[in-house]
């Protein structure tokens, strides 16, 4: 039966990837919101999640009404970023451009890039799989790390998708060695960096909306190490089925520089953009798994949990000298 299941699974995906790139935009479009609306309509976990993350966020600032309109919108945002993952197999070298327009804040930092590698970073925000396809046709192929399926059909399939700009996807095993290797050849990786990971000598607690997470500190850690820059970008989608993206700044860390803070330096440019189009973010994931402190706190979501690590990592970093 799983072996039936799998070949189903994998036959309606890739009829999909081969449909998807050759309907017209505004039909895309439509079909990103109506299927982000019926997702919204029969997940009753996720919006119960966005609802939870969206009044932790913004302190129950928000009316009813505007928290069904993110969540709303945070559902067919994701829609939109993953039906677009298979229409842009139509982008080409020729025809990018016309989808999307690209603003460096330091115009220097790419050419730098280029140069030498770098570790280009972004949220789970606006269209984080168009974004890292459009630097490939820019000539800057990424080596980027993606969870494999447990059916090797679908990993197959969406591995080709993500490698249709000249990236290379390799699996989670051993990923910070492959992803060092590639680098030290003066090559590029694209990591999401607000995933919420357990405690670990891999994390760090960063302030997140006024609240303290866990999230990876892979790309600092990289970019330490190897003396390379971290770039730090969003891709906000248009309501014209475009893109516009935003390459912040080049952070270059020395191998002394703190990795908290260069996590948190990272991360406060992804809040500013998430503030300023809420929408864009992945509300129903849960970005606050981990209490603070043994006592509920009510400013946290529902779902969080007291857990000792997470909580010594807090008091570590309470006690550490104050930075100059």
């Amino acid at each position: 039966m799983k072996k039936l299941r799998y070949f189903f699974e994998t036959a309606l995906v890739a009829s999909a990837a081969w449909i998807l790139p050759r309907l017209p935009r505004p039909v895309v479009m439509a079909l990103a919101r109506g299927v982000g609306r019926l997702a919204c309509l029969i997940d009753a976990r996720g919006r119960r999640t966005a609802r939870q993350n969206l009044r932790a966020a913004f302190g129950g600032s928000l009316s009813v009404a505007e928290v069904r309109r993110i969540t709303l919108g945070s559902y067919q945002n994701f829609a939109r970023t993953f039906l677009d993952l298979f229409w842009a197999q139509a982008l080409t070298l020729e025809n990018w451009e016309r989808h999307v327009s690209i603003r460096l804040d330091d115009p220097e930092a790419e050419a730098k890039a280029r140069a030498t590698g770098a570790v280009w970073v972004t949220p789970h925000f606006g269209n984080f799989e168009f974004v890292s396809l459009i630097w490939g046709f820019r000539g800057v192929p990424f080596t980027v790390v993606a969870q494999d399926f447990k059916n090797p059909g679908l990993t197959a399939v969406f591995k080709r998708l993500r490698e249709h700009s000249g990236h290379m996807v390799i699996s989670q095993d051993n990923a910070m060695l492959k992803l060092m290797k590639a680098l030290k050849r003066q090559g590029h990786a694209g990591l999401l960096t607000d995933l919420n990971i357990k405690p670990g000598r891999a994390a760090t607690i960063i302030d997140c909306f006024g609240l303290k997470t866990c999230v990876p500190t892979l790309h600092v850690e990289l970019a330490r190490r190897l003396g390379l820059s971290i770039l730090t970008g969003v891709c906000q989608p248009a309501a014209d089925g475009t893109y516009q993206v935003r390459i912040f700044e080049a952070i270059r860390p020395g191998p002394e520089d703190d990795v908290q803070a260069l996590t948190q330096r990272v991360w406060d440019h992804f809040e500013k953009a998430i503030r300023a189009y809420p929408e864009g973010w992945l509300w129903m994931y849960k970005h606050w798994r981990y209490l603070p402190e043994l006592e509920r706190d009510p400013a946290y979501p529902e779902y969080a949990n007291y857990h000792q690590g997470f909580a010594a990592m807090i008091e570590q970093l309470r006690s550490r000298p104050a930075q100059a």
